[in-house]
């Protein structure tokens, strides 16, 4: 396997190359905080108009899930009487 080359220093830098008005970290913030693509079967995305409806959606089944998960459905059934 090839080492990759090391990068270039400032002596090996084309002269056409001018980065005096660069802003050092202008898009740092926002690529830290990335981005999560994720990819929907087609017949799934055909039920959303766009991104705006999937996480719509997606925050319901959460706060029903989270409601759920807080208060569990009691039991129906009545206890087993144990035979003596």
């Amino acid at each position: 396997m090839k080492k990759p080359e090391p990068h270039p220093t400032a002596s090996e830098m084309r002269g056409e190359y001018d980065f005096s008005k660069g802003v050092r970290g202008k898009y740092a913030k926002a690529y830290a905080r990335g981005s999560n693509i994720v990819v929907l079967d087609p017949d799934v995305a055909a039920l959303f108009p766009d991104s705006k409806a999937v996480n719509d959606i997606l925050r319901a089944i959460v706060r029903v899930a989270s409601k759920h998960a807080a208060n569990p459905p009691k039991s129906t059934r009545s206890p087993i009487k144990k035979r003596q």
